[in-house]
């Protein structure tokens, strides 16, 4: 996961990748300061290196002297061979207070130009949109511009606020369409749904015949989207909105070879104030029902690509010593059962980085999951999974040798997320990255997060009075590609 580099190792803020030639091309925000834009480059998604920053705060006075927040790259439909980055700037005179929208251009991805001339910046304006001070939360929300081209035009989307209803509750989209070659002209808002106090980082996207707009949303930091049949709404709803579970912040989605990818940062802890690490990208796409999916990154085939002998897994080795479980194992299937209590059994030898699968069959009920990079008393990582109710649950749970005799155990949280149960067997696939780690089931990413409390361990399943097994266990191991282009990134968090 890419973090950026110096002192602090949480710099990075909001992201947006494009392709170009076959390399992909990131862009992202530096904490604390936001007084310029980064520029990092890839072959393979994975292993970046740094290059010349991208743009700059100007010199006061200028409206973007204070600081530089979202932006969004994209080609420039009236310009062959050349690029545009809309972006949020903030000013010193203004205490950074109000925020506006500016665009720069270039011709290589490297070398960016600002434009100064009229319309820019784009900024909010009444009757649609708060854009006095003295309004709501005495700050003008107008950041994070998105470009989506579209039947021969295009239009910005704009995180912005309404000025009437309840303060914390007037976060919408705001919709710029452009009338000329670089010329906006603001609209009434796309969406708001009247829940939120901000819809960040919007983006615009067109699966199908439906239009999707994907947003993050501080209430609960998770990445949510809403569906349209027409450009100009309505946004609508589903059952669960949510496309990246908790954590997962900022999405901005990029196009590679006809697919879509979404990128984005992740607050490790859970907490708004944590370190952001930049999860590898996703696959997006909707599903026969038309709800949002992610699948697994491909460039993760190159990574993983040393399949091992299942044989080398078993036997399975019992912890606790449970005399109600017992497990039988085969290459091609595992069955474990516990009548009462818990009981883990674990594979044979220890794993660091690997991509572990298997189809699942539930036969009785009770609780049960993996466990992974746990040692031989099963202080590790623990997944619980609960195909009843389409729940995964991924904790961290260990000995704490400096705890009071009431806190002698470490339980901790550090994912959730809800799924599609419907009929098995439920193909896993558990990866195991670094820090990152991710879980799909029957195709689809699931959980998605950064942890670094355990790095290494053995693998294994748990029982809580509960009867299952697994079929066609596979186990892939980290062939670990160097990319001798970019040296200085071969260190993985």
């Amino acid at each position: 996961m890419y973090s950026g580099y110096g002192f602090r190792k949480s710099e990075i803020g909001d992201v947006d990748v494009v392709v170009h030639n076959g390399e992909y091309h990131l862009f992202h925000l530096t904490l604390p300061n936001h007084d310029y834009i980064a520029h990092a480059v890839s072959k393979d998604g994975l292993y970046w290196r740094r290059v010349k920053n991208a743009l700059f705060i100007s010199d006061p006075p200028a409206w973007d002297d204070d600081m530089l927040w979202t932006m969004h790259v994209s080609r420039d439909p009236h310009k062959a061979g050349s690029w545009r980055m809309f972006y949020t700037g903030l000013s010193m005179q203004e205490g950074g207070r109000i925020q506006r929208a500016g665009l720069a251009v270039s011709d290589n991805l490297y070398d960016w130009r600002k434009v100064d001339q009229h319309p820019y910046p784009l900024e909010a304006r009444s009757p649609h949109y708060e854009s006095t001070l003295d309004e709501g939360r005495n700050w003008v929300s107008f950041r994070d511009p998105c470009f989506f081209e579209h039947n021969g035009g295009g239009c910005l989307v704009v995180s912005a606020r309404v000025p009437h209803g309840p303060i914390i509750r007037r976060g919408c989209v705001a919709l710029l369409k452009e009338t000329a070659p670089n010329h906006f002209e603001l609209q009434a808002p796309l969406f708001h749904p009247m829940r939120y106090d901000d819809l960040e980082v919007p983006n615009l996207v067109r699966l199908g015949d439906r239009y999707y707009l994907i947003c993050s949303i501080r209430e609960d930091i998770k990445i949510h989207y809403w569906y349209a049949d027409k450009l100009e709404g309505p946004y609508r709803n589903l059952s669960d909105n949510v496309l990246l579970p908790q954590g997962n912040y900022a999405a901005r989605i990029c196009q590679d070879d006809g697919r879509y990818l979404v990128w984005n940062f992740f607050y490790k802890g859970l907490k708004i104030e944590g370190v952001h690490l930049m999860a590898p990208p996703k696959e997006l796409v909707a599903d026969d029902d038309g709800r949002l999916r992610l699948r697994r990154f491909a460039g993760f085939r190159a990574v993983f690509s040393s399949p091992q002998d299942a044989q080398q897994l078993i036997p399975l080795t019992p912890v606790l010593g449970n005399p109600s479980a017992r497990s039988d194992a085969t290459p091609r299937r595992c069955k474990i059962e516990c009548e009462s209590g818990m009981e883990m059994f674990l594979m044979r030898g220890e794993y660091d980085d690997f991509v572990f699968s298997g189809d699942l069959h539930n036969e009785e009920s009770g609780k049960y999951g993996l466990v992974f990079r746990v040692d031989d008393q099963g202080d590790g990582y623990f997944l619980s999974l609960d195909l009843s109710k389409g729940l995964a649950q991924l904790r961290a749970w260990a000995y704490n040798p400096e705890g009071s005799h009431e806190e002698a155990f470490h339980y901790q949280p550090l994912q959730t997320s809800n799924f599609l149960a419907g009929q098995g067997p439920h193909r896993f696939s558990l990866l195991a990255y670094g820090q990152y780690i991710e879980l799909t089931l029957n195709g689809f990413v699931v959980l998605s997060l950064a942890d670094d409390q355990f790095d290494r361990g053995r693998i294994g399943f748990y029982s809580e009075g509960a009867k299952f097994r697994v079929d066609n266990l596979t186990y892939w191991a980290c062939s670990e590609p160097l990319s001798t282009e970019y040296p200085e990134t071969l260190e993985r968090l």
